[in-house]
């Protein structure tokens, strides 16, 4: 008998009691969706058109604003938390619960709790890195510590604030301006704080732009902004060789539990420098980099669904991210200025800026203020110095803050 038939015989109503019993109860996303949920989608659809329609990082922003949507449709099983839960009667006649991953987005965001993604990110970071002007300028590595205030100042104002320490130290790393250290700090000390804190320092690395200029034009004077720094010093190959394997050695027998981040950044530095593993180069700085990241914004976003994301934590971690962005470009910039004086002029405290280690994004607006101020300002190189050394500095924090609270 055809659906025709039957609706003509029974009526349409029966026809739905059939089809609703045959179905098991099946019911869409449109009956079970709450506002909060709706609210989640309409932020990513907000990401995406960042990302699409304004250019704002889109290979972070974009699969970030599809994971986030996936997430918080009812019944598609796609949010990073959903499981299947079995029940069964062992041979002593108590009750187990068996906890089977049940979506796709489950499996791939346990690169994210097993933290794998993070330090695989920080070996193609590595392999794209040219240490050069760190080493040929040392003193700019001040710079990158002066960045790292905006750690300090977010983990006391957490505090203040009710959190415990883990997750104080967790929010804090947003002031690294670092998304991987972010996303790799939060993992081990604050797993439920993950997807906000991962989805602020993303936020704030999209909003360098936008963030940094006003800061570094009130703390700067004029004739600050036209300092011409003489180029770079030569740096030999053997000392850009060197540099990744003492590194490793002197930062991991100091601070142990920095050893993840560091070993592989240093890794990916010296496969860069050798000129012996172009294959790897070649896949670290592109392919791979790509895989990686698209695997990591869209776990991220799969990871904040509404009863998550959706709380008063969420508008204080988000405060709390800005300070310590607009305080880790401050500090930078306050030591960028002591250098100035104490060099006698030969450091434009411009470069400040890059004391978070938002690489490139960073070096490239010093160079255009520089630029804007003086065209004969040519401030990228130098400042990657900083954003380079605090790199360093922010996964050494990390290391520090999970050793004291892990």
């Amino acid at each position: 008998m055809t659906i025709v038939q039957i609706a003509i015989e029974q009526g349409i109503s029966s026809v739905l009691v059939n089809a609703s019993g045959i179905l098991g109860g099946y019911s869409t996303g449109l009956t079970s969706i709450t506002i909060q949920q709706a609210v989640m989608i309409m932020l990513g659809l907000f990401f995406a058109y960042l990302s699409i329609g304004k250019k704002y990082e889109p290979l972070l922003l974009l699969p970030l604003a599809f994971g986030i949507i996936l997430a918080n449709i009812p019944g598609a099983n796609l949010s990073a938390y959903v499981y299947n839960v079995t029940e069964y009667i062992d041979k002593n006649g108590d009750i187990v619960e068996v906890s089977e991953a049940a979506g796709l987005m489950t499996f791939l965001y346990q690169g994210i709790l097993r933290v794998l993604y993070p330090p695989m990110i920080f070996l193609c970071i590595g392999a794209m890195t040219d240490f050069g002007p760190l080493i040929s300028n040392p003193k700019t590595a001040l710079i990158g510590l002066g960045g790292q205030l905006g750690i300090f100042v977010a983990f006391g104002g957490a505090i203040l604030l009710g959190f415990n320490p883990a997750e104080a130290a967790s929010i804090g790393i947003i002031g690294s301006s670092d998304g991987p250290t972010s996303i790799y700090a939060a993992s081990r000390l604050a797993e439920h704080l993950l997807p906000t804190i991962a989805i602020a320092a993303f936020s704030y690395m999209a909003l360098v732009p936008f963030i940094q200029p006003p800061l570094m034009r009130l703390l700067t004077s004029k004739k600050e902004r036209e300092v011409v720094m003489p180029p770079p010093k030569e740096v030999t190959k053997v000392q850009k060789i060197m540099f990744p394997i003492a590194m490793t050695i002197i930062v991991l027998m100091l601070v142990p539990t920095a050893g993840t981040l560091i070993g592989m950044l240093m890794l990916g530095n010296l496969i860069r420098e050798s000129g012996v593993t172009g294959r790897y180069l070649e896949t670290l700085q592109n392919a791979f980099l790509n895989i990686l990241t698209l695997l990591v914004a869209l776990s991220i976003g799969s990871s904040a669904t509404a009863d998550r994301f959706l709380t008063p934590q969420t508008l204080i971690i988000v405060f709390l991210g800005l300070v310590a962005f607009s305080f880790g470009t401050i500090g930078g910039i306050l030591i960028a200025k002591l250098l100035y004086k104490t060099t006698g002029g030969k450091i434009n405290p411009l470069i400040g800026n890059s004391g978070v280690s938002a690489m490139p994004m960073a070096a490239r607006i010093s160079q255009k203020l520089g630029q804007r101020y003086n065209p004969q300002n040519h401030l990228l190189m130098h400042a990657m110095g900083p954003i380079v050394s605090s790199t360093i500095l922010s996964a050494v924090v990390a290391g520090i803050f999970i050793a004291l609270y892990l």
